[in-house]
């Protein structure tokens, strides 16, 4: 599996155009906590080391700078995992600190406990380095916290750049809310119209000349759009959604408070876009492997279809895909040749409620072994290759006609903005039963905003289950 093979995909909405770093002086806040920690905890253990002997501990001996590093790395991480070297007031939660020292010193005693069972016999010596931790740890995350108030009250230092999308006339009101944070010099201004479909790529490229690491957003210009997380975290921005109600809540949102007034944010992952190289790995390899296992099945139905009825084996059929790009969607065969005029001639008997997808439970279209391949959706495994070539993921919203496509409302291509798929949440949820698409819409929205690797594996191993059931196939 090569590079190039991999990146024939289009990047959907969880990829920016290359793989990159956050952005933003991040990077500072943890080389700098990092520094004062290491310092702080340093100080800590030769002061401790002054009253107690450590000559329990294997890896610690006097001054020695390789066992100080041994001691003290397994404490910053477990820090670390507790969030405390993240943006905000979480890394000046010393509650928190104190916790997780204690959790972290806890290990330390157990690996002892394990290494020297019978000779080491004082816990209580931990407990002195322990507090000293604590008091020099808190000390110095004070310390660099007021720091960094009187930099920045005497402007020594410089604030984030951010920008705010809301509604003009609540532009005075949150700024001031924002000014209050001392830590924020907002560079611009836009209106709702900024996150509409047409006018996203034009925002992020303002976005990228102003290197603004941060972005504030009302929660009227986003309530109606959650996805647009995604394309922010993508470009590497962090998002702040100002508040006037709250409806939904994505699976990362933090409530935090700023200049007074709670808001909702959205953090960006330190590398953005390996969410999408994950999911495109994993079909890229998933793909493959099915291919080869299955190679005979594929054998077996095409001569089936060829002995069943004149015509291809393969039916080509134009979706409409990422980004609205049209693309041709491979499947066996399962109606007659001349399926496609039929359609004008049933349009009156499509069962779906608001006739943006077409659905007969009948057809007579379908050939008799076009209707086997349908129970158990066997028609649609040529579409693998549609995976390999980057057209499809294995998981996604199914790509669908251009002709439902142009029945369409605004807020139903949130669709389109990641790669279609073989499967997805509404195939696992009663395929063709579900005949209004505005909860087909929900279902899909519902696995865009909550994806992850383990959801995609667990929708395949519930559509092995639904199509061995033969639900909603037909």
């Amino acid at each position: 599996m090569t590079y190039s093979q991999l990146s024939e995909a289009s990047l959907d909405l969880r990829a920016p155009v290359f793989s990159r770093v956050r952005k933003g002086g991040w990077w500072v806040r943890i080389l700098t906590l990092f520094g004062c920690d290491y310092i702080c905890l340093s100080i800590a253990w030769l002061i401790a080391e002054s009253y107690i002997s450590f000559e329990d501990f294997p890896w610690y001996t006097s001054r020695s700078s390789l066992g100080m590093l041994i001691t003290i790395l397994p404490q910053i991480a477990v820090m670390v995992i507790q969030g405390l070297y993240q943006t905000g007031r979480k890394r000046y939660d010393y509650f928190n600190i104190i916790k997780s020292l204690a959790f972290a010193h806890g290990l330390l005693l157990l690996i002892l406990l394990c290494a020297k069972p019978v000779q080491f016999d004082s816990p209580s010596s931990l407990l002195l380095p322990w507090l000293l931790s604590i008091a020099f740890v808190c000390a110095g995350r004070f310390v660099v916290n007021a720091t960094l108030e009187y930099m920045r009250d005497h402007k020594l230092i410089g604030s984030h750049p951010v920008f705010v999308i809301c509604d003009p006339k609540e532009q005075e009101q949150y700024a001031n809310f924002i000014k209050k944070e001392n830590c924020y010099t907002i560079v611009g201004f836009d209106g709702y119209q900024a996150l509409d479909r047409y006018n996203r790529k034009a925002t992020i490229e303002q976005l990228n000349q102003l290197e603004v690491s941060e972005i504030f957003i009302s929660w009227n210009a986003i309530k109606n759009r959650m996805f647009l997380c995604w394309l922010f975290q993508a470009a590497g921005i962090t998002i702040h959604i100002l508040p006037t109600e709250i409806k939904q809540i994505h699976k990362d949102v933090e409530l935090s408070n700023i200049g007074g007034m709670p808001c909702m944010t959205f953090h960006c992952p330190l590398i953005t876009g390996k969410d999408f190289w994950i999911k495109r790995v994993f079909d890229f390899c998933f793909a493959s492997l099915f291919i080869i296992l299955t190679s005979p099945v594929y054998v077996a139905i095409a001569l089936a279809i060829k002995l069943d009825s004149s015509g291809p084996v393969f039916y080509k059929q134009t979706r409409v895909g990422l980004h609205g790009q049209t693309f041709e969607v491979w499947k066996f065969r399962t109606m007659h040749p001349d399926a496609d005029k039929m359609q004008k001639e049933l349009e009156d008997l499509n069962e779906n409620k608001d006739g943006i997808l077409f659905k007969m439970k009948d057809d007579p279209r379908v050939t008799r072994v076009g209707k086997f391949l349908r129970c158990y959706s066997l028609d649609e495994l040529p579409q693998i290759f549609n995976v390999l070539r980057g057209e499809m993921s294995l998981i996604g919203p199914r790509p669908l006609a251009t002709r439902d496509v142009a029945n369409f409302s605004e807020r139903h291509f949130i669709r389109q903005e990641v790669l279609p798929g073989i499967t997805g949440w509404w195939q696992v949820s009663g395929r063709s039963d579900i005949v209004d698409f505005d909860q087909v819409m929900r279902l899909d929205l519902h696995y865009i905003e909550n994806w992850s690797l383990w959801l995609d594996i667990n929708i395949l191993f519930k559509t092995v289950a639904v199509v061995l059931r033969k639900q909603g196939a037909y």
